[in-house]
């Protein structure tokens, strides 16, 4: 599903949809959440890759994912896609995260 590299000091994530597209991620952040952890993850983009805004020159925003982060059976850290309450809570954490750098 998805593997770890590094990637110039930065976690790189590579993620398979179900059609076996490929996608690549660098881990922005960590945000902790109560016992578990949730990573901020932006779409590693080349200069190949583009928005579906139909613009030439892009200013839209990344691509940005939130998933949560588990152990799998193999001892494995793995992302997975949080459910609605998790992101709700993860959202809080961030925007307290962002309130407390300023």
């Amino acid at each position: 599903m998805n593997k770890e590299k590094n990637f110039d000091d930065d976690i790189l994530i590579e993620m398979t949809d179900a059609d076996g597209n490929v996608f690549y991620y660098v881990e922005e952040m960590i945000i902790p959440v109560g016992e578990e952890n949730f990573a901020l993850l932006v779409a590693l983009k080349d200069e190949h890759d583009h928005c579906d805004c139909g613009c030439d020159d892009c200013d839209c925003d990344d691509d940005v994912v939130i998933a949560k982060i588990i152990v799998n059976a193999a001892g494995e850290e793995e992302f997975v896609e949080p459910t609605d309450e998790e992101f709700e809570k993860v959202q809080e954490a961030y925007e307290k995260l962002l309130d407390e750098e300023e």
